[in-house]
């Protein structure tokens, strides 16, 4: 956690803030360590306090060892560090203007012998390269969404037949991986079947599995607080020349764009690579999201994989690469893998087979 404070503080510095507020608690826990759900950071050009409540002061002494803990006690955390921040003779303070709602902006002007400066993407950008430790963490959950995969597929196969539903899938793929090691799911699982599955972020229900229906699973679990997320397709019942066609264009496009990136390139340009594929297959009207995103603490961070991201991508990186198609009526196909950005091209997170897997 000292080098992410240096960071911090060399990125204070370069916005010339004697001070700066963290108030998302994503950005908390990367900068402190500290996992619960009430706290607001200060961070000086000297000094670091954690400001709680009195439930998370024995939690936060020991998840934070290189702060100090501040109980609030009835001035809440915004009227705390205003106390320290008075005490400590502090000018201006940054804060995250994106977490700031109206009603404690309003409250900063009860303080209006400070400056309050926004600021915007200051933690996230620190966020975007992980270190070993976080890369370690993000693999470890992929490797629990890896195991609910392959177990997954022997419960369908031996009980599809027998009325299994989506919900059903949902519900064991979280059991799962909550009994190996993970503390939750890192977003609600998509289980998907038959026309269903072209909607993308499909919510399961009481559906039955059925010959000729794809059936997509997005899922993924959080360990020590990172996520994973993975996407497989399967198809129940022999597949005929419309399934083929458009499960071997997706596959096609993911692994192009896996075979291509590298330090250096835009998102844009990773993006382009598979859209161009699933275009020229005659499916391009079926392709409407982004080929990825990155993951880390959040599900969903920055930069991405899309045909506006201009970010150059860099070793550290960890990205999701899942191209899809998604056809109205009769159903859709995603294949969704982690990877981390190298120094000469990628480290794949997810080791689940991408060939079609057909039940019957």
């Amino acid at each position: 956690m000292d080098q992410r404070l240096q960071k911090l503080r060399a990125q204070m510095a370069a916005l010339k803030l004697e001070s700066m507020m963290v108030a998302n608690l994503t950005n908390i826990r990367y900068i402190s360590g500290f996992a619960g759900s009430n706290a607001l950071l200060l961070v000086t050009t000297e000094k670091q306090y954690l400001i709680t409540d009195f439930r998370y002061i024995e939690q936060a002494t020991g998840q934070c060892p290189n702060f100090e803990i501040v109980n609030q006690e009835q001035k809440g955390t915004l009227g705390k560090a205003m106390e320290i921040a008075e005490h400590d003779g502090i000018k201006n303070i940054g804060f995250e203007s994106d977490y700031t709602n109206y009603s404690t902006y309003v409250e900063y002007e009860k303080y209006n012998h400070f400056t309050f400066v926004p600021t915007k993407d200051v933690v996230e950008n620190l966020r975007q390269i992980k270190d070993a430790e976080e890369i370690k963490k993000l693999e470890e959950a992929e490797r629990i969404g890896d195991l609910a995969f392959s177990k997954i597929i022997s419960l369908i196969t031996m009980e599809y037949k027998n009325g299994l539903t989506e919900t059903d899938i949902a519900l064991e793929l979280e059991r799962i991986m909550r009994m190996n090691g993970a503390s939750g799911t890192s977003f609600s699982s998509i289980v998907a079947a038959g026309a269903k599955s072209s909607l993308c972020h499909a919510v399961p229900g009481r559906e039955t599995l059925n010959v000729g229906d794809f059936v997509v699973m997005d899922f993924g679990c959080r360990y020590e607080g990172y996520c994973s997320d993975m996407t497989r397709t399967i198809v129940i019942g022999k597949p005929n020349e419309k399934h083929q066609k458009i499960y071997q264009t997706v596959l096609k496009a993911q692994l192009a764009a896996l075979d291509a990136i590298k330090p250096g390139l835009k998102g844009k340009e990773v993006d382009a690579i598979a859209r161009n594929i699933i275009k020229d297959a005659g499916y391009g009207e079926y392709f409407g999201h982004g080929l990825g995103h990155s993951v880390g603490l959040d599900i969903h961070e920055n930069p991405r994989f899309s045909s506006a991201e201009e970010k150059v991508i860099e070793p550290g990186m960890v990205l999701t690469v899942e191209p899809g198609i998604y056809v109205p009526g009769f159903g859709g196909v995603r294949i969704e893998d982690m990877v981390v950005v190298t120094k000469t091209g990628i480290k794949n997170l997810t080791h689940s087979p991408k060939e079609l897997i057909v039940i019957e």
